[in-house]
């Protein structure tokens, strides 16, 4: 599975951490962007192409964007059919697991002004590992979720 990281500026540091501990762990990532720290860049752009890149291979492409909430982050990679983003900004393992077995979510949208570097990296660790329980009324659900018009 690729991993694909984002990030503005307020979640560039902890994107670049997490970045260093999944490659160190053997994890096939790519970083698109931001690349360099600019303290006004505008996150929608960056996260369209992240949307965009998990839509053309979902089935082995998953995303970890990083705002100051992460709450704008996912707001703009929801609005495609097919994403399913969530946002992680408090310890609680319920949120993560439940988010893939229930959910299939492809993006985590990490809220890196309200979580530490270490809660980040244990949620993640979490969602990559989290398996999609694949029952019938989630799948119905996502289904459902995909086809609004």
């Amino acid at each position: 599975m690729k991993i694909l990281l984002a990030s503005d500026h307020a979640g560039f540091d902890l994107k670049n951490k997490v970045k260093s501990v999944l490659i160190d762990e053997g994890f096939q990532i790519e970083d698109l962007g931001a690349n360099v720290l600019v303290s006004d860049d505008d996150y929608p752009e960056i996260m369209l192409p992240v949307a965009m890149r998990v839509l053309d291979d979902s089935e082995n492409t998953k995303a970890i964007i990083f705002g100051k909430s992460g709450q704008g982050e996912a707001m703009i990679v929801n609005r495609f059919p097919g994403i399913r983003a969530v946002v992680y900004y408090s310890k609680n393992d319920d949120i993560i697991r439940l988010s893939r077995e229930h959910n299939d979510a492809n993006i985590l949208s990490i809220g890196a002004g309200f979580v530490s570097e270490n809660d980040a990296i244990d949620a993640i660790k979490l969602w990559i590992s989290t398996p999609f329980s694949k029952d019938e009324r989630h799948i119905r659900r996502i289904e459902q979720m995909d086809n609004i018009q």
